[in-house]
């Protein structure tokens, strides 16, 4: 199981600078994919309360075989605290 991860970061608040990542879990390489030699990268937006935790995902693009194992891992994620709700768009390559 091996996969990268792309990361950039937007947010609301225009003055705000990108939030670190602090937990990131990785996602498992669904068996159905590699029974079918599928590779790909899956693309989504995540909303991020002011908590740090991942509140809402929502899945841009990429392989449908590849997304449901994406959006688990993804929603594991935890970013520092902010003042503010932030947006992300994330790239998981697998």
């Amino acid at each position: 199981m091996i996969c990268a991860l792309l990361l950039s970061t937007g947010s609301y608040a225009a003055d705000q600078s990108e939030r670190k990542l602090v937990h990131r879990e990785e996602a498992e390489y669904p068996a159905v994919a590699a029974k079918n030699n599928v590779h790909g990268t899956v693309k989504l937006k995540i909303w991020v309360s002011a908590d740090g935790t991942v509140r809402r995902l929502e899945y841009i693009g990429g392989h449908p075989l590849l997304a449901e194992s994406a959006l688990k891992a993804v929603k594991n994620w935890k970013y520092e605290p902010s003042l503010v709700e932030s947006t992300s768009e994330v790239e998981i390559k697998f």
